[in-house]
């Protein structure tokens, strides 16, 4: 469970965050609409502890993350994962090196065991074969396109297998195809790994495709939260904007529990 009191932070003369409350239930994927600039990422930043708030509190699984540093904060983040927008792997390690950086460094998350080098490899094996990068092992970023450049970043996220990932903005600057691939890669690894997730973006459909619940930013507070079913019908003009971005509900792709798409 998260949850978060009356968050505020000020950049200069720019109020980003103003007295925000928002809960997240362990174990779904929260989606947090809003246009860019308006302190999506920002909020992500404040959860996993890059960030401390001016004023407020955040709480993740009891431990109150905006009152703790140095070691107190690895240890309470340790579980945690975040993807970039920008994917942020190390351009001089090639995909293999990259996706164990963390097993290398820290081994296990939860029990601090460290890995053999064979346990490690294996690990990297499997995870980029579960985002679809099989055989990419020595391929260097500068290699790979946008959309590969994203599933390597969601691979490194995947081997240590975080029980909170925060996406930020995962679909932005991919083509339609690349971005769905993302978008069913977020719903594999929340299935996979029964994480609970938080995804930040401006695409509806991305939004409808992956949320459990949406949420809506507006002056720096959540200003709705609810199910999509339930979030589509507010009468907020940013939300009917953003609906009518789409010409499709994502969610008539989903695979039913037969295999077959609705």
């Amino acid at each position: 469970m998260i949850k978060i009191q009356n968050l505020w932070k000020r950049y200069d003369k720019l109020q980003v965050l103003a007295g925000m409350d928002l809960e997240v239930k362990t174990g779904e994927t929260l989606v947090i609409l809003g246009p860019s600039g308006i302190g999506k990422s920002v909020l992500l930043k404040h959860m996993i502890g890059i960030t401390k708030p001016d004023a407020g509190t955040i709480d993740i699984d009891d431990v109150r993350i905006s009152d703790i540093h140095g070691a107190d904060l690895y240890k309470a983040v340790k579980h945690m994962g975040m993807l970039f927008q920008g994917g942020a792997l190390f351009d001089s390690m090639n995909v293999e090196e990259n996706t164990g950086f963390y097993l290398h460094q820290h081994g296990d998350p939860t029990t601090d065991k460290h890995y053999s080098k064979k346990e490690i490899a294996d690990k990297v094996t499997e995870a980029l074969e579960m985002v679809g990068l099989g055989g990419t092992h020595k391929k260097m970023p500068s290699e790979l396109s946008g959309g590969m450049r994203k599933r390597a970043a969601l691979a490194r996220l995947i081997v240590y297998r975080p029980s909170l990932i925060l996406y930020d903005e995962p679909t932005t600057g991919l083509d339609p195809i690349i971005a769905m691939q993302i978008n069913e890669l977020i719903v594999k690894t929340q299935k996979e790994l029964k994480a609970t997730s938080i995804v930040v973006t401006h695409d509806m459909f991305s939004a409808l495709y992956v949320g459990d619940r949406l949420a809506l930013i507006r002056d720096g507070k959540i200003a709705h939260i609810a199910e999509p079913d339930a979030f589509l019908k507010i009468d907020d003009p940013l939300i009917r904007f953003l609906h009518n971005t789409i010409s499709k509900d994502p969610r008539s792709f989903k695979e039913t529990p037969n295999g077959r798409t609705n």
